[in-house]
């Protein structure tokens, strides 16, 4: 079996590389017509490749594994896995061959519009949807797949995908969503804020490795390019991909729902997922862990052991086989803090920060010139929160060096305790703009002896259409973690104007004031685990 287990793995990664450097050109997709599956080897039978019939009568390119052994007539569970973004069907082998050896059907494929399947990148969209119950309806149809057990899985697009299948089909009874989304304008738009990097990612991976339809490049060009006079459009397209719009059909179709994020995931922020998995009304399990986009399962997809995969397949196992296996009984919130490597379990999301808040006075005011990048950033998409997951070294300033003209910077007394912070910090604030658009970001930090901050949390904010000189106040959520502030440390709050993550909408010469009213005084609050 670790032969084996040795072998997968090396063929995965093997097949990912030659992948990668054959560099598929995509236009192929439509040369995919042949139904014949093919064999890998003698040695690996129960692996085969298809060409499956999608949607629209497109082509989408996949795989099976079998259970071995099987018996004329025996049906086993089904899981169909939709690939992430920009992946060939190869993307799941490993997890696929895991499963299969545990007695599933296990289907996997190209989402549409990428690699060799057919049709046109819809970004989870009505034809995406339509493509899993195709898929369902020929693995059904095909193999020795159950129609009572049907499960649904995926990584980041694949993620997505699944759950908004989960609202169309009521055949699926269990989804492992695994660094998605359930908010696609909070997870990229977030404080009506471009996540650039973000979006520059997705965008160059979907026209390297697919097919973008019209619909998708003319969005990906105004999000960009800041077209505001489409920005209700672009809302409501998004909005028409996110499962937190569907979260009731979701709820009667009666689906067992698992989620897994990063606390540091930079297409995907962890707060969306939190609310969705709050207003979930069926099985459920929501585990949040250390690191960035997919990075937490990352290992899994190779082959290696992985907590996020090994909590999947229990997931599976109790909702399409009925094993006790104890997952359904364990608090179905599992946290692991960014500086240890222990899991807590809480019984629900609003139990994480029930430790209380504690707030931390903004009482002076704070003045920053706009369009200068103080040198508090969130980081570099993917690399910072690797690093703060395999190293914990999240992006660090020095606080005592930030310029005070482009930085306004708050900071608490030193704790005599070591504070543990669990969820959603809030900025609540007064701001008095000189020009009628503009764009914030605040950073919340850690600050040590020598006055180095290492960053706890961030979120932008942007506004459009007020008076100039008059104020308004903002309440700003900041995104969702498990961190420990160590005694001897304080926290800082700081707010600049630049930060290469995102889009800013300052014009050249504008100014922020942030204040502190009498009577609306500004505060951060800060949760923290109960003792």
């Amino acid at each position: 079996m670790a032969r084996t287990a040795r072998t997968t793995t090396a063929v995965t990664a093997a097949a990912l590389l030659a992948a990668a450097a054959l560099g598929l050109a995509p236009h192929q997709a439509q040369a995919a017509t042949a139904t014949t599956p093919t064999s890998t080897s003698a040695a690996s039978s129960e692996l085969r490749f298809f060409d499956i019939p999608g949607s629209g009568g497109i082509t989408l390119k996949g795989n099976v594994f079998s259970p071995s052994g099987a018996r004329p007539g025996q049906k086993f569970p089904l899981i169909v896995l939709p690939t992430s973004w920009g992946m060939p069907q190869i993307e799941y082998i490993a997890q696929a061959k895991q499963l299969a050896d545990s007695g599933y059907v296990v289907v996997s494929y190209t989402s549409r519009g990428f690699w060799l399947s057919g049709g046109q990148i819809e970004v989870a969209g009505p034809p995406d949807t339509a493509d899993v119950s195709a898929v369902i309806d020929w693995a059904l149809a095909t193999t020795a797949a159950d129609p009572a057990r049907v499960g649904l899985g995926g990584v980041s697009y694949g993620a997505g995908i699944s759950l908004l299948a989960a609202a169309r089909d009521p055949r699926i009874k269990a989804v492992v969503a695994l660094s998605g989304w359930a908010d696609l304008i909070e997870s990229i738009y977030s404080g009506r804020t471009q996540h650039l990097q973000a979006a520059g990612v997705l965008g160059a991976a979907g026209y390297l490795t697919g097919r973008p339809g019209p619909e998708l490049q003319s969005i990906l060009q105004d999000f960009l390019g800041s077209n505001l006079d489409r920005e209700p459009q672009m809302i409501e397209w998004g909005r028409q991909r996110s499962a937190v719009e569907q979260v009731d059909a979701i709820n009667a179709n009666g689906a067992a729902i698992m989620l897994g994020n990063a606390w540091g995931d930079t297409i995907f922020p962890p707060n969306q997922y939190a609310d969705f998995f709050g207003k979930l009304t069926g099985p459920k399990r929501l585990e949040f862990r250390p690191g960035d986009h997919a990075t937490a399962e990352g290992t899994g997809l190779l082959g290696l052991p992985n907590d996020t995969w090994t909590n999947a397949h229990r997931w599976f196992d109790r909702y399409l086989k009925g094993e006790h296996n104890g997952v359904d009984t364990e608090a179905p919130v599992q946290l692991k803090s960014r500086s240890d490597d222990g899991y807590e379990g809480y019984a629900d999301w609003k139990s994480v920060g029930a430790g209380g808040a504690e707030k931390l006075a903004l009482a002076d005011s704070g003045h920053v010139f706009a369009n200068v990048d103080s040198g508090a950033d969130g980081g570099i998409v993917f690399l910072s929160s690797l690093l703060d997951q395999f190293v914990k070294a999240p992006p660090v300033a020095s606080i005592p060096l930030l310029p005070r003209a482009f930085a306004a910077v708050w900071q608490s007394g030193r704790y005599d305790e070591a504070r543990r912070i669990r969820g959603t910090a809030r900025l609540h604030t007064t701001v008095t703009p000189t020009k009628e658009s503009g764009t914030f970001i605040a950073y919340l930090y850690d600050v040590g002896p020598l006055g180095l901050g290492k960053l706890v949390s961030n979120a932008p904010y942007t506004f459009h259409g007020k008076t100039p000189g008059q104020a308004f106040g903002v309440d700003l959520n900041l995104f969702s973690t498990a961190y420990d502030v160590p005694a001897g440390h304080r926290l800082a709050l700081v707010v600049d104007t630049v930060d290469p993550l995102y889009i800013e909408h300052n014009p050249t010469g504008a100014q922020l004031t942030f204040s502190s009213p009498r009577t609306d005084p500004s505060y951060v609050s800060v949760p923290l685990r109960e003792q």
